[in-house]
């Protein structure tokens, strides 16, 4: 086709992706949260059982959290050049691999062959494989899905691969008690969960096609080795007429990403201390320290129930009320603070479990909100970079948030959870005055 042909040609509007294709991205995000979920569910009495310090425990997470903030932005532009589909493929090997290494590293621990500190370095070894090849499939998931779709409609389809994660984790531990195996005992999870990540990835083998780079690639021949898209098939991948040239290097703080950066990092903090705290809480206040085998079910009945208020949050509330971006962020946040309060007074299974699924109901608004203000705040050709910026902060969230809080909740309740509020609070004030009006973002 001619050049003239090419710049004259119409800009067709977005393709709407299918529903077997959204599936198949709905698989893998669910596959890693709910093994991700039902692996938090039992390392509580895991560390317990091995007779290891909680602020160890949390700690182990945190040179995976590390290589996720560092890999994520790597694979997410090398998802430009290489496609979505394959660096998906990588996340799930990286899932996979990490979940066995990591289920056998505390079962040698468990059945004595290995001491507990040896067991938690092995674990946190293998738990690297995830955060350096298992960054690779979120940021690819979320920019198939933002380029794909109109910017008015962002924030829902968005909300909808978020909620993948949300039912994952409350399918992990639901189903973590039950994967309790005889010969595997407390780490069943994690091999079971791994044998699901390969089965997805076999799936999406099958029967995701083949997605071809596109931002790379304009202003090259159609020669290339990544040609074959028509003129417009080029229009309707990119849309709705955005700035289709080669995007620049985004950086975390520029001015356009920095407010929703900034409240990102902040709020994610305040959700990792949380999640961090969670289970070490239950076993505390239920009288479980003596008996770790038995505090999987009750942390798994308080994650079930927090992760079913995530689900509500960006299910209905979200495309009920239509919240936008800086709508769903302000009012998450504020949500998140109240029952953070209501948690710290928390005393039963029943007030503990309420607490933290109201909790969880705002984290669930603000997390996509944030995500759809980071994807808006920039043109389509830049979606790759946002999502790898958007997963490397929620990974700096937890490099040392979890561990500090358990740290602070060690000393004090208190300590622990106004350190939390003060994070909510601060992200409130500031965003109010810093975020950006949804009518602006969605123009």
């Amino acid at each position: 086709m001619a050049d003239s042909e090419l710049e004259n040609a119409p800009v067709a509007r977005t393709r709407s992706i299918s529903r077997e294709r959204m599936a198949l991205l709905f698989a893998v995000m669910l596959t890693t949260a709910a093994g991700n979920t039902a692996m938090q569910s039992v390392m509580p009495s895991i560390g317990t059982a091995l007779e290891i310090d909680d602020v160890w425990i949390s700690l182990a997470y945190s040179w995976s959290a590390l290589l996720w903030v560092v890999c994520a932005p790597l694979w997410a532009r090398r998802s430009d050049r290489r496609g979505r589909k394959a660096m998906m493929a990588v996340g799930l090997i990286g899932f996979a691999s990490s979940m066995i290494l990591c289920g056998f590293s505390l079962w040698l621990g468990l059945k004595g062959f290995l001491g507990g500190t040896a067991a938690l370095i092995a674990f946190a070894i293998a738990r690297s494989l995830y955060g350096g090849f298992g960054s690779a499939a979120p940021p690819a998931v979320q920019a198939y899905v933002a380029s794909r779709t109109p910017r008015a409609e962002r924030t829902q389809a968005l909300s909808l691969i978020a909620s993948s994660f949300g039912l994952g984790t409350v399918i992990g531990p639901a189903l973590a008690p039950l994967m309790v195996l005889p010969f595997f005992g407390l780490t069943g999870p994690f091999i079971i969960f791994a044998l699901i990540g390969l089965a997805t990835l076999l799936a999406l083998r099958l029967r995701l096609p083949n997605d071809e780079p596109q931002f790379p690639a304009r202003g090259h021949s159609y020669d290339a080795p990544y040609a074959g898209a028509s003129t417009s098939d080029i229009g309707q991948e990119d849309g709705e007429g955005e700035d289709l040239a080669e995007p620049s290097t985004l950086r975390w703080f520029e001015p356009r990403l920095r407010p929703w950066v900034t409240v990102a990092l902040l709020g994610g903090h305040a959700q990792a201390m949380v999640l961090g705290i969670i289970g070490f809480l239950i076993l505390d206040r239920l009288g479980l320290r003596d008996t770790p085998a038995q505090g999987t079910g009750p942390v798994g009945l308080v994650l079930m129930c927090g992760a079913i208020a995530t689900l509500l949050a960006q299910w209905a509330l979200i495309p009920r009320l239509d919240l936008g971006p800086r709508a769903a962020t302000l009012s998450g946040i504020a949500i998140a603070a109240a029952g953070v309060a209501y948690l710290s007074a928390a005393q039963n299974l029943h007030a503990i479990a309420l607490a933290y699924a109201v909790a969880s109901l705002g984290f669930g608004l603000f997390r996509p909100g944030s995500t759809a203000g980071t994807s808006l705040a920039v043109n389509r050709a830049e979606q790759g970079q946002a999502s790898g910026i958007t997963a490397s902060v929620s990974g700096a969230s937890f490099i040392y948030a979890p561990a500090l809080g358990v740290w602070l909740y060690g000393h004090s309740d208190w300590l622990g959870f106004g350190l939390i509020g003060a994070l909510c609070l601060t992200v409130l004030l500031y965003g109010w005055g810093a975020l950006e009006r949804d009518k602006a973002l969605t123009a």
